[in-house]
C-alpha cells in the first residue's frame, strides 16, 4: 500500500468531487449487491427530502451494529433519524446496537444470519468475513461513490481481490498521546527519553498496551523485522521475528514493560491516570480524543509515535495502518434499504458529521480537504503518522487467524514472567513455527 496516497488525500486543498452515491438490491446468497436507487446527504440536510411519496410504503427491519462513539454521541440517531426522513418508500424499523468494529468479526461469525445488516468493522477482518459469506459485494453507484472520493491507498483496504466489500470512513492508526504538564516535545521524541524523563514517583512515564498485538507490532516491524514479507501477503517469505533483531528486541521489551515507570494495560487505565497527571505518554487513536482533551484540555499533546534503540541503533516505530469500513450482511433480509443506510452513512457529508461529533478523520477526500479538517492538528498527527510511522497492515487470511493470538502472548507472558532474557530466543521460536505451521 503507498501511505504516501494517504497524505495527498488528506492534505488536498480543493477538489470537485461528484458524489454518485448508489445503494443496492441483491440476492442474499450470492452476497452481492447490485446498484440502485441512489442515497445522498448528511444528517443536517437530509431532514426535509423533496421526493414524491412512493405509491406503496414498504415497511422494512434495520439492525446496526456501531461503536459506543456513535451512540454516545447521537451520531447514529440523527443519521437514521436523517435517512429515514430521505426515503419515504420504508416505513423502518431501527434496532441500533454497540459492537465496536474490532469485535464485529467476532460477533458476525457467531450467527451471520442472526447478525447485523448494517455494521462497523476494522479493515483487517475483511478476508474472513468474505471467506465466510458473511459480507455484501458492492457495486454499482456504492462502487463508483468509494472508488471516486476516496484515496486508491485508502479503497484497497475494502477490497480483496477486485471486489469491494466496504465503505471506508476513517483512518485506522493509532499515535502518540502525552501530557504536556510532564512532557515536552523534545521528551517524547524517542522512547528512551520518555522512559527515563525525572517525574514523581507516583507517576508513570509511559502506558504500554498491547492492544492484542495491534500495537506491539510497531516495535518489530520498526525495527525491520516482518511477517509474510513487507505487504504480508507472501506466505513463503515466513517470519522472521526470531532473528538476532528479534531478539534484541524482545529483550527490550522485557525491559519497558518490567519498568516500574511503565504502567501495564489492564492493570490501570488511561483515564484514570490522566486525570490526576499521572501519566506522561500513552499511544491510542482519533476515536478517544475528545474523551482525553475532555480531561487535559489545552495540556494535552499530539505527535509521531516515537524511536526506540533496541540493539545500539535508532529505529521509527511503525505502527499498522489500515481504515475502519462499513459494511452489509450477505444474508440480510432488507438488502436494497441496508446497503442505501451504509452508502448514505459513508458518504462525504456524513463523514464531515462523524468527525464533527466524534472526531473521526474523514477518508472522503473533499471532506477531508475541510477548513476544518486541515486546521485540526489531530488531522495534521494522523497525515504525519501515515507518511512517516505506518506499516500497512496485513489482512490475509493466515495472518488474522493466527497474528492476534500469538502475538498477544508476547507481552502477556512477559508481564507474567513466562518469557525472560533466558528463554527468549526459544518463545521467539514457538512464536514463528506457530505463525508458519502448515
Amino acid at each position: 500500500m503507498k501511505l504516501k496516497k494517504v497524505l495527498a488525500a488528506l492534505m488536498v486543498v480543493t477538489m470537485t468531487a461528484a458524489m454518485l452515491v448508489g445503494c443496492g438490491s441483491g440476492n442474499s446468497s450470492s452476497g452481492s449487491a447490485s446498484s440502485g436507487s441512489s442515497s445522498s446527504g448528511s444528517a443536517s440536510s437530509e431532514g426535509a427530502a423533496a421526493q414524491e411519496a412512493p405509491a406503496e410504503v414498504q415497511d422494512v427491519a434495520l439492525k446496526v451494529w456501531c461503536p459506543q462513539n456513535q451512540v454516545d454521541t447521537k451520531t447514529m440517531e440523527q443519521q437514521q433519524e436523517a435517512f429515514a426522513a430521505a426515503h419515504p418508500e420504508y416505513n423502518i424499523t431501527w434496532t441500533t446496537e454497540i459492537v465496536g468494529e474490532d469485535t464485529a468479526k467476532e460477533q458476525i461469525l457467531k450467527d451471520v444470519g442472526a447478525a447485523a445488516d448494517v455494521f462497523f468493522f476494522a479493515n483487517d477482518q475483511l478476508e474472513e468475513l468474505v471467506n465466510a459469506g458473511a459480507i455484501a459485494r458492492l457495486g454499482g453507484e456504492t462502487e463508483t461513490m468509494v472508488n471516486e472520493t476516496n484515496a486508491e491507498a485508502v479503497v484497497a483496504t475494502a477490497k480483496v481481490g477486485d471486489a469491494l466489500y466496504g465503505i471506508p470512513f476513517t483512518h485506522n492508526t493509532f499515535f502518540m498521546f502525552y501530557d504536556k504538564t510532564l512532557m515536552d516535545e523534545n521528551d517524547v521524541k524517542t522512547l528512551e527519553g520518555i522512559v527515563s524523563k525525572d517525574t514523581a514517583d507516583n507517576v508513570y512515564n509511559f502506558y504500554f498496551e498491547s492492544a492484542g498485538g495491534w500495537k506491539l507490532g510497531a516495535y518489530y516491524y520498526g525495527a525491520g523485522l516482518s511477517i509474510f514479507g513487507p505487504d504480508g501477503s507472501d506466505l513463503s517469505a515466513g517470519v522472521d521475528w526470531n532473528n538476532e533483531t528479534g531478539v534484541a528486541v524482545t529483550n527490550y521489551l522485557i525491559d519497558l514493560i518490567n519498568n516500574p515507570k511503565v504502567a501495564y494495560d489492564g492493570e490501570i487505565s488511561v483515564s484514570e491516570l490522566i486525570e490526576d497527571h499521572r501519566l506522561g505518554v500513552w499511544f491510542d487513536g482519533s476515536w478517544n480524543y475528545d474523551l482525553y482533551k475532555g480531561i487535559l484540555g489545552d495540556d494535552l499533546g499530539l505527535g509521531v509515535i516515537p524511536t526506540f534503540n533496541p540493539d545500539g541503533n535508532d529505529y521509527q516505530l511503525l505502527g499498522f495502518y489500515g481504515s475502519k469500513c462499513i459494511g452489509v450482511n450477505a444474508q440480510s433480509k432488507n438488502m436494497a434499504a441496508a446497503v442505501a443506510f451504509a452508502t448514505f452513512l459513508g458518504n462525504e457529508e456524513n463523514q464531515m458529521l462523524r468527525y464533527e461529533l466524534s472526531g473521526q478523520i474523514p477518508t472522503n477526500i473533499t471532506a477531508g480537504a475541510d477548513e476544518k479538517v486541515t486546521s485540526d492538528p489531530l488531522a495534521a498527527v494522523i497525515v504525519a503518522e501515515a507518511n512517516t510511522a505506518s506499516v500497512a497492515q496485513p489482512t490475509n487470511t493466515t495472518f488474522s487467524t493466527r497474528y492476534w493470538t500469538y502475538a498477544n502472548a508476547i507481552p502477556t507472558e512477559i508481564r507474567s514472567g513466562e518469557i525472560t532474557k533466558d528463554n527468549v530466543q526459544e518463545k521467539l521460536d514457538a512464536f514463528v513455527s506457530s505463525m508458519t505451521a502448515e
